[in-house]
C-alpha cells in the first residue's frame, strides 16, 4: 500500500491525512500562541515600562499571566474544528476551554479591582481621609460577587438549571442580610461616608452635645478624639442619620468679642481704642478686622465689642490668633494708662448733718 492509500485510510471518522492536517493546524496554532507570548508580549512589556502610566502594565500582565493550559485548550478546540470526533472529546475541549476563559477572566478582573482600590488606598493613606478597611472590605465584595456570577455562569453553560440555585441564594442572602441588619447598615454607612465624604480624619466636628477630632473612620464605627481627651466611638449609622457640623470645612471664621475698660477712664482716651484695637487685629497673620465699637454702659465696665475674620477653619490656629490680639490688646491698654475693668460695686455715703 503507497503513501496516498495511507492517506486516504480512515481511522475512527476521518481519513489520516485529515488527522495529519488537523495536527499540523494545532502545531501551527500553538506555535503562534508561543511567538505572541515569548516575543510580542515581551516587547510590550518592555515598552510599558517607558511609559507614565501603570494600566498598560497591568493589561500586559494579565495576558502574560495567562497559563500553556488555555493555549493548548485553545490550540486542541480550533483543530478539532477540521475533524470529526466523538461529541464527548469535543464537548470536553469545549468546556475546559470555557472554563479557562472564565478563569483568566475573573482573574484580569480581581486585579483592575485590586489596582483600582490600592490607588484609592494609597491616596487616603497619603491624605489620611479614611481606615482602608472600608475599601478593602469593598474589594473583597466585589470579589465573591464576580466569582459567584463566573460559577454561574460557567454552570448555565454545562446544562444545569441555575434559576433554582439563584433563588436558593437569593433566599439565603436576605436571611443572612436579616440576621446581620445592624452590622450590613454600619457597613453600608461607611460606604456613603466615603463616597459623599461629609467629613475626614483630622476635621474637628460636633454630633449633637458631643464635639472633637475624627481620628478613624473604620468599617462599622467612627472614633473621635474629644477636646476632654477621651475617644468617643460612634456607630457609622448614628453619623449618616444626624445633623454634623464640620467646622474643618469652613474657609473663615466670624470672630465676636469683648471686653471693658474702667469707667475712669478718659473720654479721650476712649475714642482711641477703636483705632488701636483695629490695628493690633490687622497685623496678625490670617486675622482681617470688621468693626471695633463702644458697644454700651456695662454695670462694672465700658463695654467694646469686636469683630474680626480668620481665615482658617482650624481651631487650634484660630485660638492662636486670638491668643495674639487678646495679648496685643492688653500690652498696648497698658502703655496708653488704660486700665480693664472687673466687677466692683462703689457705696455712696450721705452723711447727714
Amino acid at each position: 500500500m503507497g503513501i496516498p492509500e495511507v492517506l486516504v485510510s480512515i481511522i475512527g471518522e476521518n481519513q489520516i491525512e485529515e488527522y495529519l492536517f488537523a495536527l499540523v493546524i494545532f502545531v501551527l496554532s500553538l506555535l503562534f500562541l508561543k511567538i505572541f507570548k515569548f516575543v510580542i508580549i515581551s516587547k510590550l512589556k518592555r515598552l510599558s515600562k517607558k511609559t507614565k502610566t501603570e494600566i498598560d502594565e497591568l493589561l500586559i500582565d494579565m495576558v502574560d499571566n495567562v497559563s500553556w493550559t488555555f493555549y493548548i485548550l485553545l490550540s486542541l478546540h480550533i483543530a478539532l474544528q477540521f475533524i470529526q470526533v466523538h461529541d464527548a472529546i469535543e464537548m470536553g475541549v469545549y468546556y475546559g476551554l470555557l472554563v479557562s476563559v472564565v478563569y483568566y477572566t475573573v482573574l484580569g478582573i480581581e486585579s483592575l479591582i485590586d489596582y483600582s482600590t490600592g490607588r484609592i488606598i494609597k491616596k487616603n493613606y497619603k491624605e489620611e481621609e479614611i481606615d482602608a478597611s472600608i475599601i478593602d472590605t469593598l474589594n473583597k465584595i466585589l470579589k465573591v460577587i464576580l466569582w459567584a456570577v463566573a460559577i454561574i455562569l460557567i454552570l448555565s453553560n454545562l446544562g444545569f438549571e441555575v434559576s433554582t440555585l439563584i433563588a436558593g441564594i437569593g433566599i439565603g442572602g436576605l436571611a443572612i442580610a436579616f440576621a446581620l441588619q445592624n452590622i450590613l447598615t454600619d457597613i453600608f454607612a461607611s460606604f456613603s461616608i466615603y463616597f459623599d465624604k461629609p467629613f475626614k480624619s483630622g476635621d474637628f466636628i460636633i454630633i449633637g452635645n458631643d464635639l472633637g477630632v475624627v481620628k478613624k473612620i473604620g468599617i462599622k464605627t467612627t472614633r473621635i478624639q474629644t477636646l476632654q481627651g477621651e475617644e468617643l466611638i460612634v456607630s457609622n449609622k448614628e453619623l449618616t442619620e444626624t445633623r454634623v457640623h464640620n467646622y474643618k470645612r469652613m474657609e473663615k471664621r466670624r470672630v465676636v468679642f469683648s471686653f471693658g475698660v474702667t469707667y475712669e477712664t478718659p473720654t479721650a482716651k476712649l475714642k482711641k481704642i477703636p483705632d488701636v484695637v483695629g490695628k493690633i487685629v490687622e497685623k496678625v497673620k490670617m486675622a482681617k478686622i470688621d468693626r471695633v465699637h463702644f458697644q454700651k454702659f456695662g454695670d462694672s465696665s465700658l463695654i467694646f465689642e469686636v469683630v474680626y475674620y480668620v481665615d482658617t477653619g482650624d481651631y487650634n490656629e484660630y485660638m492662636d490668633v486670638q491668643q495674639e490680639i487678646n495679648l496685643g490688646i492688653k500690652e498696648e491698654l497698658e502703655k496708653g494708662g488704660i486700665e480693664f475693668a472687673y466687677p466692683t460695686q462703689t457705696l455712696y455715703v450721705n452723711k447727714m448733718g
